[in-house]
């Protein structure tokens, strides 16, 4: 259902609302994105922009958060907590999850570690260090 073309993946996620919004059946991953915008009410209203949402970019200097990419990489939590990819992390998920009473938080303490992680993939050239993603779950679980 992803692609690596970014209007076709973007267009994933305004399908899936635009779907739910009109109550029409949903796929499962479908149904996955929709549980996640239905945490995010703030990015409704940019997928209903369709056109506009498919185009808009994101640069860094400018601060703001890029609305698929948040949404993606609580795509990949998502699955790597099905799969327990890497290994413990659905325990790590589930202590945070309790430690911070809100399953959504955990997923954002998660995230940032991820986004971490993927900086560090790119920044160094280096292979995905799966120990120091773990280790920066369990600190995300101290603070």
């Amino acid at each position: 259902m992803f692609s690596s073309d970014r209007n076709s993946h973007r267009d994933v996620f305004i399908q899936a609302w635009k779907k739910a919004r009109a109550e029409q059946p949903l796929e499962p991953l479908e149904r996955q994105i929709v549980g996640i915008l239905r945490q995010h009410p703030e990015y409704q209203p940019f997928l209903e922009a369709e056109d506009s949402a498919l185009e808009r970019d994101f640069p860094p200097e400018q601060g703001e958060a890029n609305p698929f990419l948040h949404l993606g990489l609580h795509m990949v939590i998502l699955e790597q907590l099905s799969i327990d990819q890497p290994a413990g992390i659905r325990k790590l998920y589930r202590n945070l999850a309790r430690r911070t009473g809100d399953a959504h938080e955990a997923e954002h303490r998660i995230m940032a570690c991820l986004a971490e992680s993927l900086w560090k993939l790119q920044h160094d050239r280096q292979p995905f260090n799966e120990n120091d993603y773990l280790d920066c779950i369990r600190r995300a679980g101290r603070v």
